[in-house]
Parts: structure tokens; sequence; C-alpha cells
């Protein structure tokens, strides 16, 4: 009796096993959410509480379920850098302040960064690594080459599916770039898509030798495709949840990688499971205001549900 009584309970608690493990492999994941928020004179606001946040998707309200300040998660860096003809200038410069900015941001045995050069093509030149002295050996080959391009996009996406893709964590790229892509067969469009996929926010610092630099015509020229390159940095940044940069005479590129870093160590960490019975692969709209509309949120524009 005892032996069969045990076969009974073994065959119901197996029958139970198999009617629970549908609804765990259909049900969708916390869709996580990292946010800075500003008040109208540029600030970052960080005393807010879950009550001060208005969440939506695709135009329905949703419940956060999880929220922290100053997030503690480890965070990974990627460093893309534009190494075409164009960045001759200002190359040096970017060298230095990004070294300096790892070197601050990067917490030792907790993040991690990596060094992606572009031009022509799209190289590692780091890759995962808490090591000053290999982040400094990376940008030290930081370099101009002979042939032409521009692969922005490229690097993005790149960048976003073999390296970004499966880490946990806080993730962001610090693109360095004029915004002006040349021979790039990768669509914006598509360089977005992979960074929202990977979780990964852009924050873009346009640079660049200013124009007056040029004969008139050349300027002239330069100075449609430029603006053209920054309305497409802008983009990438807004939709990923970051912040569009450039440096001007009354901006340099040190005070931009302070921004930067008071943004990494001030987020709101928020989650919300939406209604959805199944990760359908479809991409979500998300807007995340406060209710006080004097201030500015900036948070991803949405996501893929996987």
């Amino acid at each position: 009796m005892k032996i069969a009584a045990m076969i009974l309970i073994l065959a119901v608690a197996a029958g139970l096993c198999a009617q629970q493990a549908p609804k765990l492999s259909v049900g969708v994941d916390v869709v996580p959410l990292l946010a800075t928020v500003h008040d109208r004179d540029g600030k970052i606001v960080k005393n807010l509480t879950p009550a001060d946040f208005i969440l939506k998707e695709d135009g329905i309200p949703q419940k956060i379920t999880y929220f922290a300040r100053e997030s503690d998660l480890p965070l990974t860096i990627g460093l893309l850098v534009d190494t075409s003809t164009s960045q001759k200038g200002v190359l040096e410069e970017e060298r230095r302040a990004s070294y300096k900015f790892l070197d601050q941001v990067l917490r030792e045995g907790k993040d991690q960064a990596f060094v992606v050069s572009f031009d022509f093509q799209v190289q590692t030149l780091q890759g995962f690594t808490s090591s000053r002295s290999e982040l400094a050996s990376a940008l030290d080959q930081v370099k101009i080459p002979d042939r032409t391009g521009t692969l922005i996009y490229s690097a993005v996406r790149e960048s976003s599916e073999d390296l970004m893709q499966n880490q946990p964590g806080r993730k962001a790229f610090i693109l360095l770039t004029d915004g002006v892509a040349f021979k790039e067969p990768t669509p914006i469009v598509t360089a977005i898509e992979f960074a929202q996929r990977a979780d990964t926010i852009i924050y873009s610092i346009r640079f660049s030798d200013p124009l007056d630099s040029f004969d008139p015509i050349r300027a002239a020229v330069l100075g449609i495709f430029k603006e053209r390159g920054k309305q497409g940095l802008q983009r990438m940044a807004r939709e990923t949840g970051g912040i569009s940069f450039e440096v001007t005479k009354d901006q340099s590129i040190e005070a931009i990688y302070s921004q930067i870093e008071e943004a990494l160590r001030n987020q709101y960490s928020i989650g919300y499971t939406p209604e959805r019975q199944f990760a359908d692969g479809k991409y979500h709209k998300i807007k995340l205001t406060t209710t006080d509309p004097h201030l500015a949120v900036v948070a991803r524009a949405g996501y893929y549900a996987k």
C-alpha cells in the first residue's frame, strides 16, 4: 500500500508540474527601464518615488512593480570612437577625455568597458575589461586610416549584437562622432533596433573640426551632411533613452563627460509586467512621464518583447 500511495503522490505531482509548465513558458518577463529626470534648468532630480511617475505601454497605463533610486547594478560601457578622416583634428582630445571618463566612472571589480573604433570598418580594440591599463592601451591604438568611410550605424549594430546582447545590468554606448555616415550599409533604424534589443542606452557626443577650417564650398556641403548627422545622433539617443550632446566653444568634451557620469550615477531603475500572456516579439512603445509637467524624463521609447 505504501508503494502504491507513493506512486500515486508522484503521479499527481508530475501532473501538477505538467499543468504549470506552460504558464511559466509563456509568461511575460518584467520590462526594465532606466530613467533620468531633469528639472526646467536641466538639473537632475533625485528624490522621486513610484507615485511621481506615469507609465504607459502602447497607450495603456502600467503599474510599476519594481523601483529603485541610484541603481547599484553593474555597468557596462561601450566606447565607440569615430576614426574616419573627419576626426583628425579632434582625435587626441577625444582620447584623453575618454580615458579620464572611464577611469572615473568604472568601479573596480564591478563595472566593465570595451573600446570599438569605426571608419571604413568596425574594429573591437579591447573587449570587456575593468583594467584601466588595458583600456588605456586600446585608446592608444585609435588612429586615422588612409581609406575613407564612416560606419556609424554598423558600429552600433555590431556592438549591440556581438557584445552587449547577453550582458546583464546597466548598459550604455558612448558614441563619439561627427554623425556623418559615409559608405554605410546599415540603416539608422536597424542600428536603433539592435541597441533596443540589447537594452543599451546611447549617449552620443558630436565632435568635429569647425566648418570655418574648410574652404567655403566644402564647408557648405559638409554643413548639410553634418546637420543631417546631428539629427541622426539625436534620434538614436532619444529612442534608446540616452542624451545627445555636442562639443562647442561653451561646452567642452570634459564637461559633457561629467554630465554623462552624473546621469549614470543618478538613474531610476523601474520595472513593470505587461498584461500580455506571451512575448509576441513585436515592438511596444513606452511613455514615461511624471505628475509634474515641469520635469523631463529621459528613458527609452520602447522595446521588443522577447
